[in-house]
């Protein structure tokens, strides 16, 4: 008989046919009990709640032991979707203060899995948030009458001083973004959202516990599963101490109502941020609890911007502040030295290209061009030391030279504050001019600005402080940071070790002598105090949509130095005009607790005057 090989082939096909069948059934048992543990959930959810307990918020302190940020209980609804029977949603929302019609928003945005990526009905899901002291006293005595919801305790944040908003931050609901990128959060948890609530998150929010309770079989909880054995506590989060004087980021914020701009005061020894201030600003206050959201949204819409952080954001041509680095890269490059003298004749004028000046002494030396702060001296040096192509072989490596100087001094790039939205400001580099006038085809004179602190130059208040500290130190600095000490933590060693920039630190002593004569004879006398030796520089930055912005930083004593500040005012006109009195002023009140009765009217007049 003779045999049908396509018959037996068929019956190999249909066997594996067979095989993968079963091989698939057994590895989707597999998936689903021993590597899924959706339905584990489910089960367990029959049987067990978990409930969240949510740590303490660690306590933030100024840097003298002032309480400035604390935490108060706050309450919020929760439900877990399944456990929910009918109930009298009326009396509900009049208990919770809320309307039926907000209640429905809520449940349905609670099941939009956009909205809310971890929705599951077995699980704890937040209702509300934020219930007051009466809504939760009203809602606890019937919530018997509510089966599957409860009340989870949380806290919010208190604060003791309406200033430093953009130093502290504030807390807000995580986002599915927060989840996604941090397992450590659950929908309705909350973070640090600015500030250093954001920066020290991982810090401040410390370590959630939880608690075992069993259920019957109609879903009620009967007590902790065996005894809370397998509960676990939850950990504090720790305390900060920050770096600020909370007073006096008071009244310098004090100083600045009515203006735009920022303050940095800095402890030069340290890197330790005395003061932070931007303006406009906010109660931070206003973040907190259930009119948050609206309260954002109209600082958010503000014309005059309160929300960004002018000290740390916002990029400005530094002036005349900027001419210390000029005199210490034309010293370090042998361009100068303390008695190269250069003319002017009421400015710098080359070939037809004019740079104005005022009127003072001719010809001028380093230490007298910075008392006077003549644009003709800083001119020429740059001229001096970008053209001398029989140094540096072209007019490119001349100009990178001189912007690799700027960059270790801490411009150009961030300088690594530990507080979020730092802008790097804008130090150009040979490429860029390139590009807008040819490669080898410009020269010292086609940017002669950038040597004053203009043109394409931008630095932000506190880079501008930053190197105000590193004169004051005579060479080197800490990378600035307003948080003093972490609780049990050693603080990175980018916030202790100092940074050396490559000019020598022999050159150094000549600025600050210059700063100095500045304030006893030069554009700065305005902060000259007679029991206080300051040394200071003044900046008055053109600015083309407007008024001139009025600039300084400054530093006493002048030995041992205790504070290095920055004052940059938009539109306010002369460096002399607000930021000499305002720097003095943060100068007198850090180092002497008071200002004195004969300086006054100074501190009235800057308080009292509004530019906005």
């Amino acid at each position: 008989m003779r045999k049908d090989y396509h018959l037996e082939r068929r019956k190999y096909v249909i066997g594996g046919f067979v095989v993968v069948i079963v091989l698939i059934y057994l590895f989707r048992l597999f998936n689903l009990q021993a590597l899924d543990s959706k339905y584990k959930e489910y089960a367990d959810s029959n049987a067990f709640l978990r409930k969240a307990i949510y740590p303490s918020r660690g306590i933030i302190y100024d840097r003298d032991g002032r309480l400035v940020v604390y935490n108060q209980p706050a309450y919020d609804v929760m439900m877990i979707p399944r456990d929910v029977k009918d109930f009298d949603t009326l009396d509900f929302c009049r208990s919770v203060n809320i309307t039926v019609e907000q209640l429905r928003k809520r449940f349905a945005d609670m099941k939009d899995r956009r909205l809310n990526p971890g929705y599951s009905s077995y699980t704890p899901q937040t209702l509300l948030t934020h219930l007051s002291a009466e809504d939760y006293g009203r809602l606890s005595e019937k919530l018997y009458r509510y089966p599957g919801f409860y009340i989870q305790k949380r806290i919010l944040r208190q604060y003791n001083y309406e200033c430093a908003a953009n130093v502290l931050g504030n807390i807000r609901e995580v986002s599915p973004a927060d989840i996604e990128r941090d397992d450590y959060y659950t929908s309705g948890d909350y973070t640090g959202d600015l500030g250093v609530e954001r920066s020290y998150e991982e810090y401040l929010r410390g370590e959630k516990g939880f608690e075992i309770l069993i259920r019957d079989a109609r879903g009620q909880i009967q007590g902790r599963y065996e005894d809370g054995a397998f509960d676990r506590n939850a950990v504090s989060g720790k305390n900060l101490k920050l770096s600020l004087n909370i007073e006096l980021q008071q009244y310098a914020e004090s100083l600045m109502v009515g203006k735009r701009g920022a303050i940095v005061a800095i402890e030069p020894s340290t890197g330790e941020i005395l003061c932070l201030v931007t303006s406009p600003t906010y109660n931070p206050s206003l973040l907190v609890g259930r009119q948050r959201s609206a309260n954002y949204n109209e600082l958010r819409k503000d014309p005059n911007l309160p929300l960004f952080d002018r000290a740390l954001m916002g990029s400005y041509p530094p002036g005349s502040t900027f001419k210390p680095t000029q005199g210490l890269i034309l010293q370090q490059e042998g361009i100068v030295t303390l008695g190269t003298a250069y003319p002017c004749s009421r400015g710098f004028i080359s070939g037809g290209l004019r740079v104005g000046c005022h009127g003072h002494g001719s010809p001028i030396a380093l230490k007298p061009a910075l008392q006077t702060s003549c644009n003709a001296y800083f001119c020429w040096g740059f001229k001096a030391m970008i053209d001398r192509k029989s140094k540096y072989g072209s007019v490119a490596n001349a100009f990178e030279t001189w912007k690799n100087h700027l960059v270790s001094m801490g411009y150009g790039y961030k300088l690594g504050v530990d507080l979020p939205g730092e802008s790097r400001g804008f130090i150009p580099n040979s490429k860029t001019y390139d590009k807008v006038y040819g490669e080898g085809r410009w020269s010292a004179k086609s940017i002669i600005s950038v040597s004053i602190g203009q043109g394409e130059i931008l630095a932000t208040p506190l880079q501008i402080a930053n190197l105000c500290a590193t004169v004051a130190n005579r060479g080197w600095f800490i990378t600035p940071h307003v948080v003093k000490e972490i609780q049990d933590t050693v603080l990175p060693g980018e916030y202790v070790n100092r940074r050396i920039p490559t000019v020598d630190q022999r050159y150094y002593e000549s600025i600050a002598e210059g700063m100095r004569m500045a304030v006893t004879g030069g554009t700065c006398k305005g902060a000259n105090l007679p029991d206080i030796e300051v040394c200071g520089k003044t900046g008055t930055a053109q600015n083309p949509h407007g008024r001139d912005h009025s600039a300084f930083m400054g530093f006493a004593p002048y030995h041992n130095p205790r504070i290095a500040v920055a004052v940059y005012v938009e539109n306010a006109g002369f460096g002399a005009a607000f930021g000499v009195p305002i720097g003095s002023l943060v100068i007198e009140k850090y180092l002497n607790g008071s200002i004195s009765p004969g300086r006054k009217h100074v501190e009235q007049r800057m308080i009292a005057t509004h530019i906005i």
